[in-house]
């Protein structure tokens, strides 16, 4: 099973948040998920971004790929 952190998108039309995940590969942005590690909110200045760090590297410890932007988060808040 191919696990990847990545962004799963909450909130209104033309007001995004969203929730940092670990998921499946195989299962849809918003679908179902494995644990949420953290939140982002590109509306907030600056952007807010919160990450269970431990929770980040525990799972980046077992294999899991983040995504472009996910590791650009992920970096940004000291979890890579």
């Amino acid at each position: 099973m191919a696990v990847k952190i990545r962004l799963a998108r909450h909130g209104s039309k033309a007001n995004p948040f969203y929730r940092i995940v670990v998921a499946d590969a195989r299962s849809p942005r918003d679908g179902r998920f494995i644990d949420r590690i953290g939140t982002y909110d590109p509306r907030q200045q600056p952007s807010d971004i919160k990450v269970d760090v431990e929770k980040a590297k525990e799972w980046l410890g077992k294999g899991a790929q983040p995504t472009d932007q996910t590791r650009k988060l992920l970096k940004i808040s000291g979890a890579l």
